[in-house]
């Protein structure tokens, strides 16, 4: 499965304020922190919890991806 990544972090910087390229950086590594905990956390259930959330082990990724998705 590949996955596409968003590369306008900060290279665009022209014209944009420190203020926003910080908040910008900030709301990334909540993103990823929030990324990082929920795909440790689904990772720690067994097959069988995993199963009770109708979920299975090659779905962790996509889901802790699906939950810090901006809507």
């Amino acid at each position: 499965m590949a996955y596409a990544a968003n590369q306008n972090a900060v290279a665009p910087a022209i014209g944009r304020s420190l203020s926003t390229i910080y908040n910008e950086l900030v709301a990334r590594f909540q993103r990823n922190r929030k990324f990082r905990q929920t795909f440790n956390e689904l990772n720690t259930l067994s097959d069988a919890e995993l199963a009770d959330l109708g979920l299975n082990r090659s779905m962790i990724r996509r889901v802790a991806l699906e939950a810090t998705s901006e809507h």
